[in-house]
C-alpha cells in the first residue's frame, strides 16, 4: 500500500486531480491504439468489441470534457464569490486576519 504525504504539495486535490485526467488520457490513447491495431482483424466477436470500446471511449472523452469544463466554471465562481467577499467587507476581515495573527503571536510567545 502506498504512503501518502498529505504535506507534500504534489498530493493537492488539484495536483491529484490533474494526474486522474493525465492516467485517464494514457488509458484511452492505449484503447483507441488497440482499436486501431484491431482494425484489419475480422469476425463479428472482434468488431463487436471494437465498436463497444470505441463508443465508451468517445463517451468517457465527452464527460471528461464536461467535468472539466465544470470544475474550471466552479473554480471561477468560488473565486468570484471570495473576491466579492473581501471587497464588501474590508475592514471586517482586516480585523479578522489582526485577530488571528494577534492569537498566534501570543500562543508563540508563551512558549
Amino acid at each position: 500500500m502506498n504512503n501518502v504525504d498529505l504535506h507534500d504539495k504534489g498530493n493537492s486535490p488539484a495536483s491529484a486531480g490533474q494526474q486522474l485526467v493525465a492516467d485517464l488520457n494514457v488509458v484511452l490513447s492505449d484503447v483507441d491504439a488497440l482499436i486501431r491495431a484491431t482494425a484489419h482483424q475480422r469476425g463479428a466477436e472482434i468488431v463487436k468489441v471494437r465498436t463497444k470500446a470505441s463508443d465508451t471511449v468517445d463517451t468517457i472523452k465527452a464527460r471528461m470534457a464536461d467535468a472539466e469544463t465544470a470544475f474550471f466554471n466552479k473554480g471561477r465562481q468560488v473565486s468570484r464569490m471570495a473576491d466579492d467577499y473581501v471587497r464588501e467587507s474590508p475592514w471586517r476581515n482586516l480585523g479578522i486576519v489582526a485577530g488571528v495573527g494577534l492569537l498566534i503571536g501570543l500562543l508563540i510567545g508563551r512558549r
